[in-house]
């Protein structure tokens, strides 16, 4: 089968444009093509006149004409073999696993690190125990729906904490920029195709499903791991590990192994493999860590407010009179700008026909988030504007004095929302002109429980509220009305990325704890549900890896 790239046609071109260009590029007969399929479909909107449609496509040719076409086209780097996109495993363990020198491993957090990691542990023969802190995806769901209907927060169960982690409540984007030369966002998508989500994530450039898909999604691939031999527990919180301490060699780092886990019901289990996978905003796991003595940095980070726009306006400035094609959907944006006094602004997690939400895992405190649908039908557009920070300039001192900003942050924001669980907001106008707002205009926010308008430039640190605005100003010159002076602001978005990086080596282990190996967001590894998932599959690899090596 060839793989054909950059077959470019407009947005609304007929049923029978495809094959032409297949006939033109391979310059073969129609009756040469025996079947073809859509393998990526994106599409270049930079001129709005003329939308163009971008595919690859795979067809199948005889096998003689498919070699003959491979010599003509040699040095056309458009026309090649189809390469093998299907996932191989890289370790099996035998079906009589655990035997009397085995142990099962232990997957820590069942978001989409720990979900895919889980999955792949179980699909080897390893039948992982997977130790979630929050409660199943339903029950989770409803707890949320607590603080964002009768502003009742659940610490365990939220935006944050409970089965599918905080991309279930999220737009549910499916892309990353990582490097991915094994096909592994293929995998993690074809898992969520079988588990329910919408065949077309394999072929859009931005697939992205929505919380009410991934809720499904999620219980459905818990039923897998289970039928596979794995176990998964709920509302069950880690409060300590357990290390034996080793010889330390000199050159060194690694002090301790793994020998287990104590629950916070008192259970203690004994593994000398742990996924940890805690998320973000696992803020105490993280001190408990630090206090046993695992590798912790300070990492990078940003801060910021959530923005509302009408999606109409952010469609008509992206794709002009094509806007509300089916095709196109909602129009998304990705935008960057370097300040003058020295800071970046950018966009982050934004959610077309989305809403913004409630998400806080700590009393007392507001954080700001995005949710969308599958349809991304809501009325506005949002996104996190925020501005990068770092712990040398920012927030040095100590490992955790990220954790210290963002909760002081938060604390902040609650008080100034009214101290009921309302966010702080503010119109982009009265912001740019300094000035505290009273009254709604037309854009209408769509946080829940509510907003109390006031005066958000005491909602973060005056670096920060100064970069913002002109970013907004800079944004406005890339997308005409983003300025407009009834867009919404709501503060604070503190969750962007975790605040820490739990170090590992090549072996992803961490670098002072064997056994311990840290995976996804919460570990400073991934970004986003797709990386998240991947590093959860490269994790469960070298468990996999390690466990059989010590079976041998």
């Amino acid at each position: 089968m060839l793989r054909l790239r950059e077959i470019k046609l407009p947005l609304e071109h007929g049923d029978d444009e495809l094959t032409k260009a297949i006939i033109e590029r391979l310059a073969i007969k129609q009756a040469d093509v025996l079947a073809f399929t859509i393998f990526k479909r994106s599409f270049d909107a930079r001129n709005r006149s003329s939308i163009l449609l971008i595919y690859q496509l795979d067809v199948l040719l005889s096998e003689s004409l498919e070699a003959t076409v491979l010599k003509r086209v040699s040095d056309n780097p458009l026309i090649t073999l189809s390469p093998d996109t299907n996932y191989h495993m890289v370790a099996r363990a035998e079906p009589c696993f655990p035997t009397e020198k085995q142990q099962r491993p232990i997957v820590v957090g069942f978001g989409p690190s720990g979900i895919l990691a889980a999955l792949l542990l179980a699909q080897m023969g390893l039948k992982p125990i997977v130790l979630e802190r929050g409660p199943d995806v339903r029950k989770r769901t409803r707890d949320t729906w607590d603080l964002w209907r009768k502003r009742k927060l659940h610490t365990e169960s939220n935006v944050q904490f409970g089965e599918g982690g905080a991309g279930t409540f999220s737009d549910g984007k499916l892309y990353t920029q990582v490097k991915d030369k094994r096909h592994l966002s293929r995998k993690v998508l074809m898992e969520f195709v079988e588990a329910g989500a919408p065949s077309e994530i394999l072929m859009v450039s931005k697939p992205h499903i929505g919380t009410y898909k991934l809720v499904k999604m999620v219980e459905n691939m818990r039923a897998k791991i289970i039928r596979l031999g794995g176990e998964v527990r709920f509302e069950q919180k880690v409060e300590a590990i357990h290390r034996e301490t080793l010889p330390n060699d000199l050159g060194s780092t690694c002090q301790g192994q793994i020998t287990g886990l104590t629950l916070s019901s008192g259970e203690s289990l004994d593994t000398r493999h742990i996924v940890l996978a805690i998320g973000h905003s696992a803020r105490d796991s993280f001190q408990m860590l630090l206090e046993q003595g695992v590798y912790i940095e300070a990492k990078p980070f940003s801060i910021g407010l959530r923005i509302e726009h009408p999606q109409s306006v952010i469609d008509s400035a992206r794709f002009g009179e094509w806007a509300g094609h089916p095709i196109l959907g909602a129009a998304d944006y990705k935008l960057v700008h370097h300040c003058a006094n020295g800071r970046s602004v950018y966009s982050f997690c934004m959610c077309p026909g989305g809403t913004v939400v409630a998400a806080t895992s700590e009393e007392r405190c507001v954080v700001t988030n995005g949710m969308s649908q599958y349809s991304r039908s809501e009325r506005n557009a949002n996104a996190a504007i925020v501005v990068g920070i770092t712990p040398e300039r920012d927030y040095p001192g100590h490992v955790l004095a990220g954790v210290e900003l963002q909760r002081e942050l938060e604390e902040k924001a609650y008080q100034l929302g009214g101290a009921n669980y309302n966010a702080p907001a503010q119109l982009v106008g009265d912001f740019l002109r300094n000035k505290p707002s009273t009254d709604l205009a037309s854009v209408i926010p769509s946080y829940q429980p509510g907003v109390s308008l006031g005066d958000l430039s005491r909602a973060l640190p005056e670096y920060a509220i100064t970069a913002i605005g002109e970013a907004i100003r800079a944004f406005e010159k890339q997308i005409k009305g983003y300025s407009m002076d009834d867009a919404i602001l709501t503060g604070v978005e503190t969750r962007t990325s975790s605040p820490i990086c739990i170090k590992r080596g090549s072996d992803f282990q961490n670098i002072t704890t064997q056994g311990l190996y840290p995976a996804g967001e919460g570990a400073g590894y991934a970004g986003g549900i797709l990386s998240a998932a991947m590093d959860g599959i490269k994790v469960a690899e070298a468990v996999a890896v390690d466990i059989l090596k010590q079976a041998r």
